[in-house]
């Protein structure tokens, strides 16, 4: 919960005081929602919960339920909601990118395969869908749209793009799908269950699209820069699995018009075999050094400034500010 509000340094003191409530309360309902009697299904579905996380997700429910009444109980079941479905994907995608760690622990399908982590993303998916019914069928539709394009971003970051599709469309739709789609529904629902209207639900939905594609290029380019014991996360495991980010698709770019022989190397290397700690270490280091990490910390910021004018549009209040605050510090982070 503080690590959601050190986001937020300078936020109005009453607004601050209500979000913190809330946090709190989503925490305790997290909690109850995964409750279940089978004891495997009881541990398997709080490690992800258990090992932390900033509950960004639930903060901009909350900030946007803040134009509204954020003490609505349904307001607590939207962002419960959203935080459900963040960590259903994760189990989900941890599983399709072989990822070693989340948050500093091991990854589920490590301690108990495959299969185990899939149905616990399922269980916890299904919990989700409970909640939503109970808000009614709007959002039950909303969480099924955001649900449907969680999987399509998934399927297609798998697949690849067409032979004769822009390679950086591809992705910033994947990005859109996978990372967007959530952060959008937030804030949605967030305006939707307390009662701050139609108009601002409209403009909170326009703001996750951009705001949440930001945060994922900001994160192409720390799962470069930091080290496992701030993000969580082995540096460099997209490379090794061959998942496309920002940064790689900027240097495949530069080889085709203008290459260089430090673009040789490392595009080898982008090819080559990584199962080698050291071999990915010595990519890692070359990619760090690189100057597709700062274009694409340029385009990251760009989307922000986008994000932050959709912004505009709503009342000037403590949430708008915080809204800006919290947007900036998407990229602006260590991890």
């Amino acid at each position: 919960m503080e690590s959601a509000l050190s986001s937020l340094p300078d936020v109005d003191e009453e607004l601050a005081g209500a979000v913190l409530s809330g946090l709190t309360r989503i925490e305790k309902r997290l909690t109850d929602t995964v409750a279940i009697s089978d004891d495997m299904m009881a541990w398997t579905s709080r490690h992800l919960m258990d090992a932390g996380g900033k509950r960004l997700r639930p903060l901009v429910v909350l900030l946007a339920a803040s134009m509204g009444d954020i003490a609505d109980e349904s307001v607590i079941d939207a962002g419960t909601l959203v935080e459900l479905t963040h960590l259903a994907s994760l189990y989900h995608d941890d599983v399709m990118d072989s990822a070693p760690t989340r948050r500093g622990t091991t990854s589920a399908h490590e301690v108990w395969g495959n299969s185990v982590a899939i149905l616990t993303g399922d269980f916890l998916f299904a919990r989700a869908s409970a909640l939503s019914a109970q808000l009614g069928a709007h959002i039950v539709a909303l969480h099924a749209r955001t649900f449907e394009r969680l999987c399509l971003g998934q399927l297609h970051e798998t697949v690849g793009p067409a032979e004769d599709a822009d390679p950086f469309e591809h992705y910033l739709s994947v990005l859109s799908d996978k990372t967007a789609s959530l952060l959008s529904v937030a804030g949605e629902i967030g305006a939707i269950t307390s009662g701050a209207g139609e108009e601002v639900a409209a403009v909170m939905r326009a703001y996750g699209e951009k705001a949440g594609v930001a945060f994922q290029l900001a994160d192409d380019v720390l799962d470069l820069r930091s080290d496992s014991q701030t993000s969580g996360k082995n540096p460099g495991t997209d490379l090794r699995e061959g998942v496309p980010t920002m940064p790689t698709l900027l240097i495949r770019r530069r080889l085709a018009e203008n290459p260089d022989e430090r673009t040789r190397d490392i595009v080898a290397r982008l090819d080559g075999d990584l199962s080698d700690d050291e071999d990915l270490a010595v990519l890692v280091d070359l990619l760090r050094e690189d100057t597709s990490l700062e274009t694409t910390l340029e385009m990251a910021h760009s989307l922000v400034g986008e994000a932050i004018e959709i912004l505009s549009a709503l009342p000037d209040v403590p949430a708008r500010r915080a809204l800006i605050d919290f947007t900036r510090g998407l990229v602006d982070r260590d991890t």
